[in-house]
């Protein structure tokens, strides 16, 4: 992880860099996976999970047994923690309903909007190295709380063929309808175009590898909605002497173990943070089980020492991180002047893994700086929203003249028309 100090801002842009990858040949092989699932279905999707996976599979779809067999596998403690995890997840989300307000703009007026649940969702859950069932929970539960009909869920198989037991349990209480076991890809393509087994759906949600993340790029340019755009996960923390540096280099690793395309930032107005918080990442890198990747992801990392609280703000707001920690004096003042972050974890006792797994926020999050337009997940991400408008004799009455005079500054003449006839025919029963 290397360091730069009081770097000038116009050189901010290259320092906050994240990762590039060549993407041309990455591009034209997600391109060959989807056209082929779109052309052949189900046979494709056999093809690319023995070549691709390395297990073959007659039958995709995870059967009752198996969802049975699961529940029976995972321990009563992750039982318990993973029931916890859900119910903070349910109360945060469940809080997010809007109520249908009617409005009388003008009288006789009325207008109001309506959340409406998507009918058919897939979920993509990766399963690699490290199996993410909380992703399920992050998923699963505000597409159950927004009332989509139909819940898809898609996971790589491992060798054995089978979805890793913690994911089908969380799916099972999270009412999800069907599962299927297809990862990459072809997961991707089967949701978007539908094959003779995985019904097509209208919305893709959940993070992935690269060829997860250009897949749903691509399939979203065809008419398939998706959450966010992802990339590789990353975690930004701004810290000051207040800081515990061995809790800021925990939060470090438990990000750049995620993979080695991670990015981890770390922005402080202390040099000693620095020589300490680094002091502390070698000997807690030193006992990882996932050392190799994390060592990788730091190659892409760096530690900003800049003059002050002011300036470390304006530029973490530029980095635009997923996940940023503020470990700092008054940090909760501090949290309210950021602008750009998907999600923000204020103290020393905030960490981010807690937001990763049961504090009840989404960990599906924007990266890559997309986090200066879009949000995380939520409730309205399962939802579309539908505008009403209700107007009475009166209203037209109110309104229509406005109406006339805008639509004939546009050279709109049938849509003028179209009130100017509703308005003559009230004025023939008014003279009548």
């Amino acid at each position: 992880m290397k360091t730069v100090r009081y770097p000038k801002k116009e050189c901010w842009a290259g320092i906050l860099a994240r990762p590039v990858f060549e993407t041309k040949s990455l591009e034209r092989h997600v391109a060959n996976i989807l056209n082929f699932v779109k052309k052949d279905g189900d046979q494709a999707v056999r093809h690319f999970t023995k070549t691709l996976d390395r297990v073959e599979i007659a039958d995709f779809l995870v059967s009752e047994n198996e969802f049975a067999e699961a529940e029976i596998n995972v321990s009563p403690k992750l039982k318990d923690a993973i029931g916890i995890a859900k119910s903070n997840i349910e109360k945060f989300h469940a809080a997010q309903r809007e109520e249908t307000q009617e409005i009388e703009v003008v009288e006789g007026v009325f207008c109001w909007r309506k959340s409406v649940a998507i009918e058919r969702v897939g979920l993509y859950i990766p399963a690699g190295s490290a199996p993410l069932f909380s992703t399920v929970l992050m998923l699963g539960v505000p597409a159950k709380l927004a009332g989509c009909r139909e819940i898809v869920l898609c996971s790589p198989p491992n060798a054995e063929g089978k979805i890793n037991n913690a994911i089908l349990y969380a799916a099972q209480i999270c009412g999800i309808t069907k599962a299927f076991k297809i990862g990459g890809a072809q997961a991707v393509g089967a949701m978007a175009f539908g094959t003779e087994t995985v019904p097509q759906v209208y919305k893709i949600f959940g993070p992935g590898n690269q060829f997860v993340t250009e897949a749903k790029q691509q399939v979203s340019k065809t008419g398939t909605a998706i959450d966010i755009p992802a990339g590789p996960s990353e975690v930004a923390v701004l810290a000051d002497e207040t800081c515990v540096p061995a809790f800021v280099a925990a939060d470090l690793l438990s990000q750049a173990e995620h993979g080695a395309d991670s990015q981890v930032l770390l922005v402080t107005t202390s040099e000693t943070v620095i020589k300490e918080t680094l002091s502390e990442l070698e000997k807690q890198l030193a006992r990882l089980p996932r050392q190799a990747i994390a060592e990788k992801a730091l190659e892409n990392s760096v530690a900003i020492l800049v003059e002050d609280l002011d300036e470390a703000v304006a530029l973490l707001n530029e980095y635009a991180a997923e996940h940023l920690i503020i470990a700092a004096k008054n940090a909760a003042e501090i949290a309210e002047k950021i602008t750009n972050a998907g999600s923000v974890f204020i103290g020393n006792y905030s960490c981010e893994a807690a937001g990763d797994y049961a504090s009840g926020t989404n960990h599906t999050l924007p990266t890559n700086g997309y986090a200066k337009a879009f949000s995380g997940v939520s409730l309205d991400s399962f939802v579309k929203k539908i505008t009403f408008q209700k107007i009475t004799e009166k209203g037209i009455l109110n309104l229509g003249k406005t109406i006339e005079v805008m639509a004939e500054a546009e050279n709109l003449n049938a849509h003028k028309h179209a009130v100017s006839i509703r308005l003559e025919k009230l004025a023939v029963n008014e003279n009548g």
